[in-house]
């Protein structure tokens, strides 16, 4: 009841304001969005699954000045995270993780190449990138223990795959001819599809009954077809390790089901192998074919891709040697790889967005940018957040918890595909892998609970 009072005289002064804007609009929705507020006040679980879900729109709205639903959302999440930290709501324990020690010297590192930094304009740019990854990971790690994983499993897998319907029913959501779903990029589009596609596996294999198994069939193939049509052979190579690593963890069960089903599955691929040529997109048969170029060296002429990348090794390897400790500064490699003679070479176009470009190499711009501590920092968060991931999945193998056991290896498999990513892609500040890391902690210290559990003598 005190805070009748303050609310009302808060939805008053909003609404005025918006009447008085230029955007009268939008007042009749100041008690909706209170509402909601208050909804995700009480469930903030229920906001991290909608900024989950929202990522693969994000294409949509990249580069916009104004705010955006996400950024509205992001908002009001840190705004009640805040809240609830100070009002003791929210114990401190919930930010426990075993990331922090390599987090916090990360970000000094992060802090020391900023202030040596070579631009400052690119500086503060990825310095409010990374802040958002940040946030990501400090929302996912304190309200994760309210998060259905499960849920959040479904919410990923269903998104990616919505976003890839409007590609493979038209030709307008495409770059030269590859399909970037609703973002902007192909390869970004690849990395989303091989994120989601070890969750729907789990949902697919853990599914109660066959008719829930075919229904999670459709997303999964929707995930494939849009692969093949993203015409990333990045992806390609990063969900054939996900496969593999998918079938050493069930090998059992392929021991156990192979010989009952093997005729079937020669039937599949006397189908499958002649008829994938021809069912594959053009343009990606012909970047396949472009591989071949790597046994004589990446020729621009075959291949400018390839050479690209290898410039980049290039320049980032020169930084490393100009200022090893602290790096050229965060966010700067697009400056200094203007600055070569490589930058006009391999434009498509003369434009800033073609002649100053990332490294396309998360941890080789890390090295570079922010010096080789940092880079080794950051390096070390993906192995750890890895390795969470794995010790969950052996403790959990060792109880015989079918479910949560899914739950770490299929989580792992999404992280070892960001992993794998990294090398091919500039996203130090992507949401998923700062969830991904946050994640880990949660699953970690759920096992480590379970195992402190145990009765001394069956502890594994």
């Amino acid at each position: 009841m005190a805070l009748v009072l303050p609310l009302t005289l808060l939805v008053g002064l909003a609404c005025l304001l918006l009447l008085a804007s230029p955007h009268p609009y939008l007042a009749p929705l100041v008690i909706p969005g209170l509402a909601g507020l208050i909804l995700l006040y009480r469930q903030p679980a229920w906001g991290l699954l909608i900024l989950f879900a929202m990522v693969p729109l994000e294409g949509l709205v990249a580069g916009s000045p104004g705010i955006t639903a996400s950024k509205l959302l992001g908002a009001a999440m840190i705004a009640i995270l805040v809240l609830q930290l100070l009002l003791k709501q929210l114990p401190p324990a919930r930010l426990r993780s075993n990331l922090w020690p390599l987090l916090l010297g990360f970000i000094v590192c992060y802090l020391l190449s900023f202030a040596c930094t070579d631009s400052l304009e690119w500086s503060l740019r990825d310095l409010r990138y990374l802040s958002v990854g940040l946030a990501i990971f400090l929302l996912t790690l304190a309200f994760s223990r309210d998060l259905d994983l499960m849920l959040l499993a479904k919410v990923v897998t269903l998104s990616v795959a919505a976003s890839c319907v409007p590609t493979l029913l038209s030709d307008a959501r495409q770059v030269d001819a590859r399909a970037v779903g609703l973002l902007a990029d192909p390869n970004y589009f690849a990395l989303l599809l091989c994120i989601a596609f070890p969750l729907g596996l789990m949902l697919l294999l853990r599914a109660p009954r066959w008719t829930h198994r075919l229904l999670w069939l459709l997303p999964q193939g929707l995930l494939l077809a849009g692969l093949m049509r993203s015409g990333s052979r990045s992806g390609l190579l990063v969900l054939l390790l996900i496969l593999a690593l998918a079938a050493w963890h069930y090998r059992a069960d392929i021991r156990r089901l192979l010989p009952r089903h093997f005729g079937w599955l020669i039937l599949a691929l006397a189908v499958a192998v002649p008829l994938a040529p021809a069912l594959l997109p053009d343009s990606f048969v012909q970047r396949l074919e472009a591989l071949t170029s790597l046994k004589a060296g990446a020729r621009g002429h075959v291949d400018p891709s390839l050479s690209r990348r290898t410039a980049y090794l290039m320049v980032g390897a020169g930084i490393i040697q100009e200022n090893p400790l602290l790096g050229s500064g965060p966010g700067t490699f697009p400056v200094h790889y203007g600055r070569t003679g490589y930058s006009p070479a391999f434009a498509d176009l003369p434009v800033p967005e073609e002649l100053l470009r990332e490294a396309h190499n998360t941890y080789l711009g890390m090295l570079s940018e922010i010096g080789l501590p940092g880079g080794l920092l950051f390096i070390g968060l993906v192995v750890l957040s890895l390795r969470n991931f794995q010790y969950a999945r052996r403790h959990w193998l060792s109880r015989g918890d079918p479910q949560r056991t899914a739950l770490a290896t299929h989580l792992g498999l999404a992280c070892v595909a960001l992993a794998c990513f990294l090398a091919f892609l500039s996203i130090p500040s992507h949401k998923y892998l700062w969830a991904m890391f946050a994640l880990s902690s949660w699953v970690r210290l759920q096992a480590r609970e379970d195992k402190d559990d145990l009765p001394s003598e069956v502890r594994p």
